[in-house]
């Protein structure tokens, strides 16, 4: 993903999501799957609402890619076609996919740091 200058300084001013102001966030619903401004959801009155990256856009059509990029605000996993943070990461363990969420945060960052090569 090719991050734009507008996207770069973003994350210089906002060290992590809990840095942005509160009258500049949106908020992610998951048990209704909408974006809103406050909290709590208006639709379904949720209130354990999660704060939005502004470099989320919340829809990926994509399927499947091979590869992942990362947030340079908040260091999710991002669709590295579009950059949604709308994605799930699997990797291949010991013969089986697996869902990478459920991994301690050493493993997920170790899977961070991993140099990946093309064999040309």
């Amino acid at each position: 993903m090719q991050w734009s200058d507008e996207h770069l300084a973003l994350a210089k001013k906002y060290r992590k999501l809990t840095d942005i102001p509160v009258e500049e966030r949106r908020y992610k619903c998951h048990t209704c799957n909408h974006v809103v401004e406050s909290t709590p959801c208006p639709v379904c009155g949720e209130t354990e609402l999660e704060i939005m990256c502004p470099l989320d856009h919340t829809h990926c059509s994509h399927e499947i890619v091979s590869g992942i990029d990362y947030c340079p605000l908040c260091g999710a996993a991002v669709c590295p076609e579009c950059g949604s943070h709308d994605v799930t990461q699997i990797s291949r363990v010991t013969g089986y996919l697996q869902d990478v969420s459920g991994w301690n945060a050493g493993k997920q960052q170790e899977l961070k740091d991993r140099v990946r090569y093309t064999v040309a």
